[in-house]
């Protein structure tokens, strides 16, 4: 187990790297002679016909609804994983992480609509300071070491898999348009389908892969965001293999598509949402209530709400510190919490979308900013307080 979540961490660790410079790239683009090409190229219009059925959008919606589900399929595999057979299988082991992402989902988005109370446009872009990304997070504390104990790296990622979980659920319930209840329902008649595949042990994934497709474009013409398509399709892919114990669809289905996402659908991603033009640029902008309502979520309110919430539930006695771990390794790991790249972009896309307002800039610019503030801030904290040498016998 322990061999397997040290993989983890390193190709997480290794991806965060290439999602740096994925997102510099889009940045030095947007602000080169290229710009032009580059806004040319995300607005490209794509389009899908088959008979009366259609599907337009233009690339950037194509790589946001659609190259997406790729990343949401593998979280809701790797979360199936971990509550099943993983780190958070085990007695008591979700309490501290669960209270962490609760604090951390909370005061940020309470922050965020303090500032933007009186905006009600910019008020649906409260819950972009919840999310956190884990591969920007772990990608820092790799630049420690092995001063870094194991047992922080698990809490930190545990912390990110509830925030994922609480990020999946205000997607389905906040960030939907208009629904359609013809779509709608043609979607959630696919569910019962993969239920009985799963329940007669099927393992052919093309199966599973068929339905979801026709629930991929059943959700994108409901109005319900069509991402979640990945979440729910993983909850029904086999955790073992019913004629070979041995094998775990789910667990070589996570191994596959960990690669591909991690070095191809991310820092695409990346690239095509963080490219900012700085052209004129000043600190009114910086100061406008959207950005400095994501910039406060982020750096304060992620390290306040983890490291609160998570001291509230050791005071109540529900839980105890892993060895090897203090409160200032805690308090280290809840500032990078605030590094919340690509699930911030990810949310701010569909907070602002359909408005009729542009406050993409505003929103891309905040993110940054509270990003680049907490990994920063982070690292220099833990580099203070961590030990010269993490104690691989207590952490493992």
């Amino acid at each position: 187990m322990l061999v397997t979540i040290k993989h983890f961490l390193k190709l997480e660790s290794t991806s965060g790297i290439l999602l740096v410079f994925a997102a510099i790239m889009a940045m030095v683009v947007a602000n080169s002679p290229a710009a032009d090409i580059y806004g040319r190229l995300i607005t490209m219009p794509v389009e899908v016909r088959i008979g009366p059925l259609e599907i337009a959008k233009p690339l950037l919606l194509w790589i946001n609804d659609g190259l997406m589900v790729l990343f949401f399929f593998l979280v809701g595999l790797e979360l199936k994983r971990e509550f099943l057979v993983g780190e958070l299988s085990r007695k008591g082991s979700m309490t501290l992480p669960a209270f962490g992402a609760v604090g951390g989902m909370l005061v940020p988005g309470l922050i965020y609509a303090w500032i933007n109370w009186n905006d009600p446009v910019a008020l649906q872009g409260w819950a972009i300071p919840a999310a956190t990304d884990i591969a920007f997070a772990l990608a820092i504390l790799a630049l420690l070491g092995d001063r870094v104990p194991v047992a922080l790296k698990v809490v930190l990622t545990s912390v990110a898999i509830f925030d994922d979980v609480g990020a999946i659920i205000i997607i389905a319930l906040f960030y939907t348009n208009q629904l359609s209840v013809t779509a709608l329902l043609i979607a959630l008649a696919c569910l019962p389908v993969l239920y009985f595949l799963n329940r007669r042990g099927v393992v052919d994934i093309s199966r599973y892969v068929l339905i979801g497709l026709v629930m991929w474009v059943a959700l994108l013409k409901s109005g319900v965001h069509a991402t979640l398509t990945g979440v729910l399709l993983a909850m029904f892919i086999p955790m073992k293999d019913p004629k070979n114990p041995e094998r775990s669809p789910v667990m070589d289905l996570e191994h596959d598509l960990h690669t591909a996402v991690a070095f191809g659908v991310l820092p695409v991603f990346a690239f095509v949402n963080a490219g900012i033009g700085l052209s004129g640029v000043s600190m009114e902008y910086v100061f406008h209530p959207v950005p400095l309502g994501i910039i406060a979520g982020l750096f304060l309110g992620k390290q306040i709400g983890v490291w609160a919430f998570c001291r509230l539930g050791s005071m109540m006695g529900l839980y105890q510190l892993p060895s090897g771990l203090d409160w200032r390794m805690i308090y280290g790991a809840s500032l990078l919490c605030g590094v919340g790249f690509t699930m911030s972009l990810f949310i701010g896309s569909l907070a602002f979308e359909e408005t009729g307002v542009n406050l993409m800039f505003d929103e891309r610019l905040g993110i940054i900013i509270g990003s680049l503030l907490s990994g920063v801030v982070g690292y220099v904290f833990l580099r203070m307080v961590l030990p010269p040498s993490a104690s691989r016998s207590k952490d493992g």
